[in-house]
């Protein structure tokens, strides 16, 4: 591993420890400080990822025009300082739902961005072959932090206040530009827009990806599949505290425990795929775990707590695993001048339905219960990986390298 991976992986984990504290913490100040109902956080939630729904497409294109390190810093600065105005605003008494609501949607859209030129920004900056063990690598790192972020969420709830997990946050994202102002490697130039319309370099990525087999049906299931896994992560800390009655410190280790799956399933990624190959691989991971989440809803306090985390850490192996073999076939697999559009056509869906899920688990807890809508959204993550069977994936042992030569997509508008 070279220095500059070191660099990437230090920022990257850092921001995602951040991240994976404010995925707790911020709904734990709308129950905690302003008595939200599971609507409301749900809705928080939904916010978050309604940037892919919104300017997903548009981001996609600018990433492939503009240099990617000015996209990164710039996105790392505007979360930070959206993430710090929310415990500055309860210090002064001034927090309301709406802040919350805004702060969640225009950290969204940054992300958006970051998370867009990241991936493309990884690809140019490190050597094709040693892309499997990076995205290995950022997965595990990504993973460990989903396991201390709830935890550390839920001990600064219950002794310093639920907002202090945002100032950390915050910080963790000016770490991360540190860490890539000091990457040497030279990243790929932007391509020459030459002036074309947006909307041509927009029709270009979404031609790419529905005309694909592979990156068609990848698309469609990791959609299908969000809309559920986010439909119960949605409503989690409104199920975990008040239908379970447990404290905030103890909600918080719960979640920690259910993310030490992901752990597992990046670091076993690279040997699902030698022992089976890719395409088998990713079947694997999702189809032998999905079912697991099944047990989320059989939670009870006490012995019974264990059916949340075997669940939740079981389907994170999965999910975690099969973002690692996806995400390295999406980067070797798609073109250069295209990957940034590619990227963005495929999380414009995946992550569109996360908003969509979210709305649907706050409204069915609503008029239902908790329990009961934290089933339906369950039911769904077992369901999902049969989409994975409809390309041509499944007679395979491996996915392709690279794509096939697309004259009309690649050669028409140079």
């Amino acid at each position: 591993m070279n220095r500059d991976f070191r660099l990437i992986l230090g920022g990257e984990t850092t921001s995602a420890l951040g991240t994976s504290v404010t995925a707790t913490a911020l709904p734990l100040t709308a129950v905690a400080v302003l008595d939200a109902g599971a609507f409301e956080v749900a809705l928080i939630s939904a916010l978050a990822w309604l940037p892919w729904l919104l300017v997903g497409l548009q981001a996609g294109a600018w990433v492939d025009r503009l240099p990617l390190r000015p996209v990164l810093h710039t996105a790392n600065l505007l979360c930070a300082l959206l993430l710090a105005s929310v415990p500055v605003a309860a210090w002064a008494g001034h927090l309301t739902r709406m802040h919350l609501l805004v702060a969640a949607l225009f950290t969204g859209a940054a992300g958006v961005f970051f998370q867009t030129a990241h991936q493309v920004f990884l690809s140019s900056a490190i050597a094709a072959p040693d892309l499997p063990k990076a995205n290995a690598a950022l997965q595990v790192g990504e993973s460990v932090t989903q396991i201390a972020g709830p935890g550390v969420a839920g001990l600064l709830a219950q002794f310093a206040g639920a907002v202090l997990g945002l100032l950390l946050d915050a910080a963790t994202f000016l770490v991360s530009s540190l860490c890539l102002l000091q990457v040497r490697a030279e990243t790929a130039r932007p391509t020459d827009p030459s002036r074309r319309r947006l909307r041509t370099e927009i029709a270009e990525g979404l031609r790419f990806v529905t005309k694909d087999p592979f990156l068609r049906v990848l698309t469609v299931g990791g959609a299908v599949s969000n809309l559920a896994l986010i439909g119960y992560q949605a409503i989690l800390v409104v199920f975990l505290v008040r239908e379970i009655g447990l404290g905030a410190g103890t909600a918080g280790l719960v979640l920690s425990a259910m993310s030490a799956g992901g752990v597992a399933g990046g670091a076993l990624a690279g040997r699902l795929v030698t022992r089976f190959g890719t395409a088998r691989a990713l079947l694997l991971s999702h189809f032998t775990t999905a079912p697991a989440a099944l047990l989320i809803p059989l939670t009870e306090s006490g012995s019974r707590l264990g059916c949340a985390i075997a669940g939740g850490a079981l389907v994170g192996a999965g999910v975690v695993a099969g973002n690692v073999i996806k995400g390295t076939f999406r980067q070797t697999y798609t073109p250069r001048p295209l990957l940034g559009r590619v990227i963005v056509t495929m999380q414009f869906l995946n992550y569109g339905t996360i908003p969509l899920g979210a709305l649907a688990a706050g409204a069915l807890s609503t008029a239902i219960g908790v329990r009961a809508a934290l089933w339906i959204s369950v039911v769904g993550v077992a369901l999902a990986p049969l989409v994975l069977l409809i390309g041509p994936m499944r007679r395979l042992r491996d996915l392709p390298l690279s794509a096939p030569t697309r004259p009309a997509v690649l050669i028409a508008h140079r």
